[in-house]
């Protein structure tokens, strides 16, 4: 199992690349970024600080999206990077939640991803593509490759990634969860003619690590990563407003829980202490996330492994950032290598 580290793009732009570095000296591959351009920092101009300050660490966002940048800006913002790093970055992206609707814009249709995940990853690579029409390709590019992970929740996003993506992003550590989507994508990609076992599963989650198993301590980890519970939330209401409550068509252990969210706000999204997260019960946060001794990620993530996960990354937003990169580096990693 590969692990990654998932940062915001807050200021100053040296923390960001120092916890990246220190991620890789414990062990991590990927480093992840979110991507919303009014929230944080352009994470495109600190991932070629990240690469420049490290030696292997993958980057990318988690997740960008079609609609902030244009596609052949996109590919070629990446195309750049591999030319000057060496081939280390990947394409995590989605329908667009944060960075979208902060701009007043709604998330992408599916039928718009589908098509952007094919033309980035064709253009980055050097070959040629229809953007709005018209034949494009970037001539300078030479030997590129870009793998191209999809986030998803629902059902025909999941078949989406089957079909298109090298990579399924699933954002939340629930085990049953787990199975269920990657049944999905699997699937698909079957029905799609593709080899299943080809597409790549990260799950990304926040992971808090303490020095015991008391109370005290998890009620601790609970408030620090209940956030994450709310920002999920988001995408769990999409579903709920397209297929209904109680459907066939998505888990009641996926849904239930957004029954008392009341709205969102974005000043707040993927903080530690957001208001907009107040209805996010324990149990969601010790199914979605990663809490306790080092003993007790190791154990949950055996059983992730077991379900075919292939990364897990490291939503590292709490008060301690750096305590856990090196917990992991220590008591987590090593028991995967």
């Amino acid at each position: 199992m590969d692990f990654g580290l998932v940062l915001q793009t807050d200021p100053p732009a040296s923390a960001v690349v120092g916890l990246m570095r220190r991620a890789e000296r414990n062990g991590f591959r990927y480093g992840w970024t979110f991507d919303s351009a009014v929230l944080w920092q352009e994470p495109f101009v600190i991932y070629s600080q990240i690469l420049e300050h490290t030696e292997h660490l993958v980057v990318g966002p988690m997740v960008t999206n079609p609609g902030t940048r244009t596609w052949e800006v996109t590919a070629s913002t990446f195309a750049t990077l591999n030319d000057m790093f060496g081939n280390r970055t990947v394409c995590g992206i989605g329908r667009g939640d944060s960075a979208m609707r902060v701009a007043g814009r709604r998330p992408n249709t599916l039928a718009r991803l589908g098509e952007a995940i094919d033309v980035i990853r064709d253009l980055a690579e050097g070959r040629e593509a229809t953007v709005d029409g018209q034949r494009v390709q970037i001539p300078w590019v030479k030997d590129g490759r870009l793998p191209v992970w999809m986030g998803a929740y629902g059902p025909k996003a999941l078949a989406l990634v089957g079909q298109k993506a090298d990579g399924f992003i699933l954002q939340l550590a629930d085990p049953f969860l787990t199975q269920w989507m990657i049944k999905a994508v699997r699937d698909a990609a079957t029905e799609a003619g593709r080899d299943p076992a080809s597409v790549t599963i990260c799950v990304a989650a926040p992971a808090y690590v303490t020095a015991d198993d008391s109370a005290g301590a998890l009620a601790h980890a609970r408030d620090q990563c209940r956030w994450f519970g709310g920002m999920v939330g988001n995408h769990v209401a999409d579903l709920v407003s397209r297929y209904g409550e109680h459907s066939s068509m998505v888990p009641d252990e996926l849904t239930e829980y957004v029954k008392a969210r009341q709205g969102y706000d974005y000043s707040h999204h993927g903080r530690t202490g957001n208001p907009s997260a107040d209805f996010v019960p324990d149990e969601i946060v010790d199914r979605f996330c990663l809490l306790g001794p080092a003993e007790a990620h190791v154990q949950k993530l055996r059983a992730l492994r077991d379900l075919g996960v292939d990364q897990f990354a490291v939503y590292d937003m709490h008060d301690a950032r750096e305590a856990t990169i090196d917990a992991y580096g220590s008591d987590v990693i090593p028991s995967f290598s």
